[in-house]
């Protein structure tokens, strides 16, 4: 008995010793040397009903002090609100996305198009910055994200976006979500070569072309719905180094956090996915979150009611481990370090994404984005 009470203890003293010092959230973009000629880019933006945002995304990325030739292509993949025209207006060159094909997500089938685009019209561009249709950049991002990829030889430069964290739900869960992210991708370990960690995230993701050609272009990845993070698996699997990190100011989400239902539904679209559609894995994934979140503060209120110190102490030490492992990813995000005290409390919430997430799988309805289901 008295070692299982200091098991979440020692759990979160392995993460935090052994587990990629994945908790310093410390990995941050930095240009490299000036390239002695700035390559061509094109970015390619899916959007499907972004009418609300596409407009500032354009914008930003039209007014980069990127030195080189440097293009954007918006793909239209359905949008019934007006996409087209506010993107044309902002100064984009808007294609239009096939019709979906079978096997295909509807985000990959649009970028295939946008690739295609950039093959036909670019055939000069070295990269190909794929980003979302919510996300704004800096003036300064692009250059500096070819800077490092040129320096240091890499074939994919990906920066996680600053999400929205305004409201009750947001303050509480967006910090929280980085967090577990880092878990479970620990950056270090992704920017590694020859490690098998894996990640990007998806709102800013620069990839060589010749990379992408090697490992079979989109199609590859075209049923993916986590296609982030399957991009970068498959580019690491070629041999190629890849580097993913937080981003500070340089690329901000528009999308709007506050409300508790889209975060949900952010989350629940693929987190049955991440554990490959198996109950085992989702049981694991409880009992893992059940031990590392909810047992440290279960102990303590156990150990007061029973009057026994060493629970207690137990209880206390694995919150103090928990909240000292969070804080780094808190002060990022501008967050006060008390805020640690709450992460029990968006670790069960996630929980129950997740399981949400498995219920609609089960159901026939997960994958569900923008009006369409993925089976």
């Amino acid at each position: 008995m008295s070692f299982l009470i200091w098991l979440p203890a020692l759990a979160w003293g392995f993460l935090l010793l052994a587990w990629g010092g994945f908790w310093r959230a410390d990995q941050r973009l930095e240009g490299g040397e000036t390239p002695a000629e700035w390559p061509a880019v094109a970015a390619v933006i899916p959007a499907r009903d972004e009418a609300e945002t596409i407009s500032d995304v354009v914008t930003s990325l039209r007014r980069t002090d990127y030195p080189g030739a440097f293009e954007v292509f918006v793909v239209d993949d359905g949008s019934a609100d007006g996409t087209s025209a506010e993107a044309r207006a902002a100064g984009g060159k808007v294609i239009t996305a096939p019709p979906l094909e079978p096997g295909w997500s509807g985000k990959l089938a649009a970028v295939r198009a946008g690739v295609a685009e950039v093959d036909r019209t670019c055939p000069e561009a070295r990269w190909i910055l794929l980003t979302d249709a919510d996300i704004r950049h800096a003036p300064g991002t692009l250059r500096a994200l070819v800077a490092m990829g040129e320096g240091r030889g890499l074939a994919m430069v990906s920066l996680m976006a600053r999400l929205d964290m305004r409201g009750l739900w947001g303050g509480l869960l967006i910090p929280a979500f980085v967090f577990f992210f880092q878990k479970l991708y620990p950056f270090p370990w992704v920017n590694r070569r020859g490690h098998w960690c894996a990640a990007a995230a998806g709102g800013c993701v620069l990839i060589r072309r010749e990379a992408l050609r090697e490992i079979g272009g989109i199609e590859a990845i075209r049923d993916a719905l986590i296609d982030d993070c399957t991009l970068a698996a498959a580019v690491k699997r070629a041999g190629r180094a890849i580097w993913l990190g937080l981003a500070d100011r340089e690329v901000v989400s528009l999308r709007d956090n506050r409300g508790f239902q889209s975060i949900w539904n952010m989350v629940a679209r693929t987190a049955f996915t991440q554990l490959r559609h198996s109950a085992l894995l989702l049981a694991g994934a409880v009992a893992g979150m059940g031990l590392l979140y909810l047992a440290p503060a279960a102990l303590v209120v156990a150990g007061v009611l029973l009057g026994e110190v060493d629970i207690v102490l137990a209880g206390l030490t694995a919150s103090g481990l928990m909240a000292s492992a969070y804080r780094p990813t808190l002060r990022h995000y501008g967050r006060p370090a008390w805020q640690a005290t709450f992460l029990p409390v968006a670790a069960a919430m996630y929980l129950a994404m997740t399981v949400g997430s498995a219920m609609r799988h089960w159901r026939g309805q997960g994958g569900q984005w923008k009006g369409r289901t993925y089976p």
